[in-house]
């Protein structure tokens, strides 16, 4: 069995659904971005890739078709590189590298490219027709639950208060403009050349933080999804719809050793875990503990953690419960204020966290996240030293 190491790690800028700069740019066109760029990063021929694996929370419309193979047409890539795409919702571009990882661990690939891509622009939340099984709309209601209302019965019934959500939100803003600010996301990401309606630009900077949020303006929000008296989440505690790609490359030891790369880091272990689908949070207690087993490690030595912010109850509730220190959480902000663009997010986890790794030092970090239907995904990675 071969190691698996994390060679290259990119992602664009993420943009706001609907109403920001990526409106009008084709998820395909992202993808085929992010996918050059990270062969290209790693410095070997793309003809060398055996595979794309691409992430998609709704692969329909202009995100359909296998978009992994569109991609890889749209990329230039030649015609002899595969491509797959792969759905778990949210932890879907996380899922594409444990998938290329398990193919490259047991050496049936050498060389490949996982991620994720999402234009929720152009594909709503539940997809362009919503159809729910009448049997199970009937009988499991819970099957096809609201994500919103999931993040309020993390936060009524495991006791979150709307003061610690809102707190959590701000301090998600604070961190993600601070970290702007400092330039730590310029190495990682991609810019885009797109056309809006104010004309061509460079698309380089995400574009969720706000500056000018506060614990007051947070706080006279209404809740989005239930009624004020049973409601916690609202628009300013809840991940932002967005628009984005990420793309890692992935090599087994013997391919690194073949084109004599120095790896960011080593992919340790996955897990993925299910329950109550009424709620977000609690799979991750059992995925997390499962991925760090497998990477030999407790969880204590994980050093940094990226634990999407679909929800500030969920994310809340997962470092109560796991015991973590929050000054390792999200250290440059979240989901809340960096944005949550399904499919992509488990890759453009991957790629903020090793590269926050590297800056640090840090030896050990997780990518974590929630799914819809009560699902929970974790991914250890090791630096390369």
């Amino acid at each position: 069995m071969q190691d698996v190491y994390v060679v290259s790690a990119v992602r664009t800028a993420v943009g706001k659904a609907n109403k920001g700069s990526l409106v009008q740019c084709r998820p395909e066109d992202m993808a085929a971005v992010v996918v050059n760029e990270a062969i290209g990063r790693a410095g070997v021929p793309a003809g060398r890739v055996q595979d794309i694996v691409l992430g998609c929370a709704f692969p329909e419309g202009s995100q359909g078709m296998n978009i992994a193979r569109v991609a890889q047409a749209r990329a230039g890539i030649p015609d002899s590189v595969p491509g797959i795409t792969i759905n778990r919702f949210c932890s879907s571009g996380l899922e594409a590298q444990a998938i290329a990882g398990a193919k490259l661990e047991a050496g049936l690939l050498g060389v490949a490219v996982a991620g994720g891509v999402e234009s929720m622009s152009s594909i709503p939340m539940g997809g362009l027709k919503y159809e729910p099984n009448p049997v199970l709309t009937r009988e499991r209601p819970e099957v096809y639950i609201a994500m919103g209302h999931c993040g309020d019965n993390v936060a009524r019934e495991f006791g979150l208060p709307r003061e610690e959500l809102d707190a959590w939100a701000l301090r998600s803003h604070q961190r993600a403009v601070n970290a702007i600010d400092r330039g730590l996301f310029t190495q990682e990401i991609v810019p885009l050349d797109v056309t809006t309606p104010a004309g061509s630009m460079r698309f380089d900077t995400d574009e969720g933080p706000r500056r000018d949020t506060s614990l007051e303006a947070l706080s006279r929000l209404k809740p989005a999804f239930a009624a004020p008296e049973r409601g916690f989440c609202t628009a300013g505690n809840s991940s932002q719809t967005s628009d984005g790609a990420a793309a890692v490359c992935l090599m087994n030891g013997r391919a690194v050793e073949e084109f004599g790369l120095k790896p960011l880091a080593r992919f340790r272990g996955y897990a993925v875990a299910a329950g109550d689908p009424r709620f977000l949070g609690p799979a991750q207690l059992e995925a997390i503990p499962k991925a760090c087993e497998q990477a030999g490690i407790a969880v204590s030595e994980l050093g940094l953690i990226e634990n999407n912010e679909a929800f500030a109850s969920q994310c809340l509730y997962v470092i109560r419960e796991m015991g973590f220190d929050p000054e390792k959480v999200n250290v440059n902000g979240g989901a809340i204020a960096l944005g949550h663009p399904l499919g992509c997010t488990g890759a453009k986890l991957t790629v903020q966290l090793l590269h926050e790794m590297n800056r640090r030092g840090v030896h050990y970090g997780l990518v974590t996240m929630c799914i819809g239907g009560g699902m929970g995904a974790a991914g250890v990675f090791e630096l390369c030293e």
